[in-house]
């Protein structure tokens, strides 16, 4: 046992922290700690400012990913860091549990046919039941994930399917309904055949293949002559009404007003002109049917003709000709006909996007559906103009939201012919034809409750004539209002004042890859319904990739799961990797070695934890020796990134500052050279001078854990509670700078130099078989400015004499400036 000297009286100190090596059971251990403490529940402080974090409510199906974990990571730190910095943190979590995956899901599982199966209510009701078995089982592993890697979410029981949460959803359906936000009508919308449902515009994306494009004669009715098109979707040829070539290709001129003759169907159409025709595809020429594409449901509703209705919503052909055949059957097919009855003129092969639903991958149509719609057209220009006045962190991404806003070209059906989701909350009068909308306030399921008037308002047809909607609302309906659900709309309504009034922030953490779907909707929504932009922050992070840089889907089998990380390395070790691995914004690639990196200084901290646990306390101080001026000036520089990097949202640089001055700094250089001090076995130390390196070390340990606590908090809060005080260091704030001397920026300074040195000799005594501990028999020349660190240099590194003159004979330099003598050390 080391012992130091103050005042020429020996005392003994045993380590307050005894731990050596970091365990996985201190982590749970600290979890059910926190739990008692109620670490985790909002406690809203009037006299503080508020943050609402929108916490995106993960969709419960299988067990997540390293990159989606880290995503939940990095939103508890903001949350920690902000709670340090002396705001209101109302930070939810709950699982999105409405949508087509469960239902897949239960298909799949059970053999069971929704369509057919919810054909009555009893059948309905027992499909809801097997799905909403699967997600309870499934969110209670999600739930545990969360806790074992110290998420300090507030757990709300009431996810997206609640009726709590339903009641909210349609509650804001019956006000833009009422309002004429909302409308029902028969239209092309996106369909997707495998999942049986209308899709919005956001749902869709898009597939590179192989294709062909088919070359197709048609015949000049009124002159001789033909004209060839170019098609990728023969199959269409029915609902072929018009031919058309841009107005700018010669080629084409002659025939504008002529009728051409549609193979096989034998039907006239008009060619016309019409800018939207590429010249360069094809022959130039196209027909325009509905529908091939979103180009075509624009062209025909432009210029007003009345559409040919060919597939229906199973995917299947209705016209005379195919019926009854898939569309890839009726490809197949047509082509036969065109070829045996010489339309046909050749077939190239090409490279094409397909659109596909986003959800199954099935190639989507266009057909009509009567659907709920919800204007979104008329509010381009006012959702540019949110766009433009959010913060976007990083700003790089206001961009993708401002392309996907331009793009729009249709309103948003939000209605789908599914099942666990939130019911539209309409009946239907039978005998006026009226859609009946209810009070809001209640959470209403018109296939299965009985209609909440005793006669039709509108014609007074009684009860039995009012029929309940079927149908229920699209995903992103649902979760376009997550942010009211957040802001305590049912919950906490004081802060829910604060949000609507502005007062207090909200941020919305969330991927790239929904710019378009969960951030535009939701923006949206909140506009129409309080005239407010719905958040002050948006925080964009990157996508998780795996270990080679590529991203994880079960298809490629590169998932990668978090479980045997977390418990070989533990939770801060994990946390630690999702901080540094990338930039904010930036895709993040998973990496063992940078959670090995993670468990290394996690023990490290232990370690100087340890260490500084065997002195004693020192908390105030009337006089600074110089070189804890310096360290706490370099100190000082490490909260201002820490802060200016917490304020901001992005934990990559804080965590790599804090990293390096922990470890490179603090450690490996000021505490080898304040050792000599504190045990002060030479006796050339004062009092005072003991007791500034006591002061410096406590200081530094604790600022340092503060800075690093929504990082890391296990062994943060560990240390904390053994070291410093019995309460946890989740209920402090950050440090701020510390006051120091006029002349710190200078000593401060030189810091860089005496690592420099020290790294010099301790190379020279390893080259030269000198251990660090024995004296070196040589002169040491440093620069004059050095001199106030002298008494330091020479006691860690016990070189025999230091001189400030230049260097004389043989030397060699260990450091810029710093000589060596060779010939000292030689006799």
């Amino acid at each position: 046992m080391r012992c130091y000297t103050i005042e020429s009286e020996q005392l003994l100190f045993k380590p307050k922290l005894e731990e050596t090596r970091w365990r996985r059971e201190i982590e749970k251990e600290l979890v059910e700690v926190w739990e008692r403490e109620g670490l985790n529940r909002f406690v809203f402080n009037p006299s503080k400012p508020t943050l609402i974090i929108d916490t995106p409510p993960p969709y419960i199906s299988g067990k997540p990913h390293v990159g989606q974990v880290a995503h939940y990571i990095q939103i508890d730190m903001i949350a920690r860091a902000y709670r340090m910095l002396g705001y209101n943190v109302l930070v939810p979590f709950y699982g999105d549990r409405n949508g087509l995956p469960v239902e897949v899901f239960v298909e799949r599982t059970y053999g069971i046919n929704p369509h057919h199966i919810a054909k009555t209510s009893e059948g309905r009701e027992k499909f809801l039941e097997l799905c909403k078995r699967h997600l309870d089982s499934v969110e209670k592993e999600f739930i545990a994930l969360w806790r074992a890697l110290g998420c300090s979410f507030e757990y709300w029981e009431s996810g997206t399917d609640s009726e709590e949460y339903r009641r909210i959803t349609q509650s804001t359906f019956i006000d833009l309904w009422r309002r004429g936000m909302i409308y029902e009508a028969e239209r092309p919308v996106i369909w997707c055949p495998r999942c049986r449902t209308s899709l919005a515009e956001a749902e869709v994306e898009y597939r590179e293949e192989d294709a062909e494009l088919y070359y197709i004669k048609f015949l000049l009715k009124d002159a001789k002559g033909e004209v060839t098109i170019a098609t990728t979707r023969p199959e269409l040829l029915a609902s072929c009404l018009v031919l058309a070539y841009n107005p700018g290709d010669e080629r084409y001129k002659h025939l504008k007003g002529q009728k051409a003759i549609v193979p096989v169907y034998n039907r006239e159409v008009e060619i016309i002109e019409h800018q939207s025709v590429d010249p360069s595809f094809g022959t130039g020429i196209m027909m325009i049917c509905s529908y091939g594409d979103q180009m075509d449901v624009k062209v025909i509703r432009e210029l007003g003709l009345k559409p040919q209705i060919v597939i229906d919503e199973d995917g299947k052909m209705i016209d005379d000709v195919l019926k009854g055949l898939t569309v890839k059957e009726a490809r197949r097919r047509i082509v036969e006909l065109l070829t045996s009855q010489g339309y046909l003129t050749r077939i190239e092969k090409i490279r094409r996007n397909i659109p596909v639903c986003w959800r199954c991958g099935t190639s989507i149509e266009f057909i009509h559906v009567k659907e709920f719609f919800l204007k979104q057209l008329e509010f381009k220009e006012d959702m540019k103009r949110v766009a433009g006045e959010l913060r976007f962190l990083p700003e790089e991404h206001r961009a993708r939201l401002l392309n996907w806003i331009e793009s729009i070209s249709m309103d948003w059906p939000i209605s789908k012919s599914r099942y666990y989701a939130t019911e539209v909350p309409v009946w239907r009068c039978s005998r006026c034809n009226s859609i009946l909308v209810p009070q809001p306030g209640k959470y209403y399921r018109p296939w299965r409750d009985a209609p909440p008037w005793d006669k039709c308002p509108v014609c007074g047809a009684p009860k039995e004539n009012i029929v309940g909607e079927t149908k229920v609302f699209d995903t992103w309906f649902d979760s376009s209002i997550s942010v009211l659900y957040a802001a305590g709309i049912t919950k906490y309504p004081q802060v829910f004042k604060l949000y609507l009034g502005g007062e207090a922030k909200a941020l919305r953490p969330q991927g790239y890859d929904i710019i378009r779907t969960w951030l535009y909707y939701s923006l949206l929504r909140v506009y129409q319904l309080y005239n407010k932009i719905a958040f002050d922050f948006v925080r964009v992070s990157g996508m998780g990739l795996d270990e080679k840089g590529e991203a994880m889907h079960k298809s490629k089998g590169n998932i990668v799961l978090p479980d045997p990380y977390i418990e070989k390395y533990g939770a801060d070790a994990f946390r630690f990797w999702s901080a540094v691995s990338a930039k904010l914004g930036s895709d993040y690639r998973f990496s063992e070695q940078l959670i090995r990196t993670g468990a290394l200084f996690v023990t490290k901290l232990l370690n100087i934890a340890r260490f500084v646990s065997s002195f004693p306390l020192v908390e105030d101080i009337e006089k600074l020796y110089p070189l804890d001026i310096a360290i706490l000036s370099r100190l000082n520089n490490v909260i201002e990134v820490v802060r200016r990097g917490y304020e901001g949202m992005d934990f990559y640089e804080p965590a790599q500052t804090l990293y390096h001055f922990i470890w490179d700094v603090f450690a490996d250089h000021y505490i080898e050279m304040v050792k000599p001090r504190l045990y002060n076995t030479s006796g050339s130390y004062s009092e005072w001078e003991q007791r500034s390196a006591l002061y410096t070390l406590h200081k530094v340990v604790k600022t340092v854990l503060l800075l690093l606590a929504p990082v890391m908090p296990f062994v943060t809060d560990y240390i904390w509670r053994k070291l410093y005080k019995n309460t946890s260091i989740h209920r402090e704030s950050l440090p701020d700078k510390i006051p120091l001397p006029e002349e710190a920026s200078v000593l401060e300074k030189h810091l860089e130099t005496l690592i420099s040195i020290n790294s010099g000799l301790w190379k020279f005594k390893k080259e030269h078989n000198i251990r660090f501990s024995q004296p070196l028999k040589a002169t040491l020349y440093l620069p004059q400015e050095l001199k106030i660190f002298a008494k330091d240099i020479t006691n860690l590194h016990k070189v025999s004499k230091i001189s400030f003159e230049p260097p004389q004979g043989a030397f060699v330099e260990v450091a810029k400036g710093c000589y060596l003598s060779v010939e000292d050390l030689a006799s």
